[in-house]
Formats: structure tokens, C-alpha cells, sequence
């Protein structure tokens, strides 16, 4: 029987997160990592090279991502570039994690510290 638990891994830090909802989509490898997450995040959120691979390889140590052996479009393919992917594990967790996220949201809305929030 497989003792895993996603919520053994909550919090998720805002790097780790970041890094799983780039990967939501597929496949990617670094510095496309780095240009979802700018992207997405309208440019408030700015990952530099050496705190992306380090969190990078504690996802990989810790099975939540891991390394593709090919280039999801194999067409472009560049032997340089590592390319990374979400496992069954790590999209658990990125799900509980938006669960945990999604409570904290309500919560913050129930005591009106939102705009327009309503109870």
C-alpha cells in the first residue's frame, strides 16, 4: 500500500509552485520554465538561473518532476537543453497545494480583507 500523502509536502514554497504550474501544461525545459513563470505572473515574479536548477533538482530529488528523455517536439531537439515534466506525485501535491491556497483565499474573503469581498 502506497503511503504517500501530497499534503506532506505543504507548504509548497512560491518557487516550487511556480515551477509545478509551468509545468501544468507539459513538458519544458529551464529557461522556458523561467519565461512561463515571468509571463504569467505579468513580470512580478522573476526567476534567476541558479535558484531555478537548484529547485529544480530538490523536485527531482524529492519525485515531483523529472527528466524527459526527449524533447516534446523532437523537431526542435537540442541535446543541451534538459526538458522536465510533472509526475503522478507532483501533480498531487500541486493539487493540494491549490487546495490549501484556495482555503486561505476564503478565509481572507470571510474577514473582508479582499476588495469587494463578500462573506
Amino acid at each position: 500500500m502506497d503511503k504517500f500523502r501530497p499534503d506532506t509536502f505543504l507548504p509548497l514554497t512560491p518557487v516550487a509552485f511556480e515551477i509545478l504550474l509551468a509545468l501544468a501544461d507539459g513538458e519544458r525545459h529551464g529557461y522556458s520554465i523561467l519565461q512561463e513563470v515571468e509571463s504569467r505572473s505579468g513580470g512580478t515574479v522573476a526567476l534567476h538561473a541558479g535558484t531555478l536548477y537548484r529547485a529544480l533538482a530538490r523536485l527531482l530529488e524529492s519525485d515531483l518532476i523529472e527528466e524527459c528523455k526527449t524533447s516534446p517536439d523532437p523537431a526542435n531537439q537540442d541535446e543541451r537543453r534538459r526538458y522536465y515534466g510533472l509526475t503522478s506525485r507532483g501533480i498531487a501535491v500541486a493539487r493540494a497545494e491549490v487546495v490549501r491556497l484556495e482555503g486561505q483565499l476564503r478565509a481572507a474573503r470571510t474577514r473582508r480583507l479582499l476588495k469587494g469581498a463578500r462573506a
